[in-house]
């Protein structure tokens, strides 16, 4: 994760630089302004990354010398039967559609969104997963 912290905070660097000689030169305000929050987004994975690099251990990544068969075995735990990602995504892209349609569309999406939020925080606080 070291190497990945180090990309993007090269790549922020970049942006940065890009997103001042465009600003200067264009005059435009959308484009800067993307630009800039592009360099926001860069430093804020950047850091992400960083700082998890210190907490966990080094990852075959890290290592010059490692082969691609050395990051293989478990990465962390997923949901593998969860319905609450298709539920947010059904609601975020009625919402982002309610922007360019209508905002009527928000009181579709809302409830969606909410249901999928609340179904995904609480899914292992149900059934024989409860803690009494």
């Amino acid at each position: 994760m070291k190497i990945q912290g180090r990309m993007f905070m090269w790549l922020s660097f970049f942006v940065l630089v890009m997103a001042i000689v465009y600003g200067v030169w264009s005059k435009e305000a959308a484009g800067t302004t993307a630009l800039f929050m592009a360099f926001g987004l860069c430093i804020m994975i950047g850091f992400y990354l960083g700082f998890t690099a210190r907490r966990v251990d080094a990852g075959a990544q890290d290592h010059k010398d490692a082969d691609v068969a050395d990051d293989a075995g478990e990465l962390g735990f997923f949901s593998p039967h969860s319905w609450q990602p298709l539920s947010l995504g059904i609601g975020g892209a009625i919402a982002f559609l309610g922007v360019a349609i209508g905002w009527w569309l928000l009181y579709f999406a809302a409830p969606l969104i909410l249901i999928g939020l609340w179904g995904w925080v609480f899914e292992y606080y149900r059934g024989e997963n409860r803690t009494q």
